[in-house]
């Protein structure tokens, strides 16, 4: 028996999927989190074989949710959902180890199939949010997502030098480089445009 745990905070939707999914003879639903933060806790004290987990969560997103379960070497398989193909998420994704990127909207059958064959060891991807995400490449080195996130958390420059032992002068050059090329002229600008993109 193949055991999953579905991340996705939309209630209906979760409810949905765990109910359809039950319907197929070696697969159960043994958990249902709504937000990154209690899909990290039931993944934890559940270790199913799998994670269904969209990427648009509060608190944890399904990305970073899958960053932290590589880090600690879970060995749960993640097959992220999601309804649209953002540049910078499959490339984030695969970095993190994911096994599976499909669109919410595959017929539960084929869900079901994919997930069997990344307990068989492939990979799951659906074409259309591959060739999506490869519209554009994320500028931003990896120093520079940190801070530019930290900008997003709402921290000024002095918090974000204290919290990465950086020099304020340091970090405000990182920020100037930023701003220049995502060719913005605000900070919120950076942000939402980085987040859009799925580069942060």
């Amino acid at each position: 028996m193949i055991t999953i745990v579905i991340a996705e905070d939309q209630r209906l939707l979760r409810g949905a999927m765990a109910s359809l999914l039950d319907l197929e003879d070696d697969i159960e639903v043994v958990g249902e989190a709504c937000d990154g933060a209690e899909a990290l806790a039931l993944i934890d004290k559940l270790q199913p074989d799998v994670c269904l987990m969209d990427i648009e969560m509060p608190f944890k997103s399904g990305l970073e949710v899958a960053e932290i379960l590589r880090s600690k070497g879970c060995p749960t398989r993640i097959i992220i959902l999601t309804t649209f193909a953002r540049p910078g998420y499959f490339e984030r994704g695969v970095k993190a180890g994911i096994q599976g990127y499909l669109l919410k909207d595959e017929p539960v059958d084929k869900l079901a199939e994919s997930i069997r064959r990344v307990m068989a060891g492939h990979r799951e991807v659906s074409p259309e949010l591959v060739f999506g995400s490869l519209r554009e490449e994320n500028p931003l080195t990896a120093r520079e997502r940190e801070i530019l996130k930290l900008a997003g958390e709402g921290q000024t420059a002095a918090e974000i030098a204290f919290s990465l032992h950086l020099s304020y002068g340091t970090v405000r050059n990182y920020i100037s480089e930023i701003l220049n090329k995502l060719e913005v002229k605000s900070r919120i600008e950076a942000v939402r445009l980085a987040e859009e993109k799925g580069w942060i």
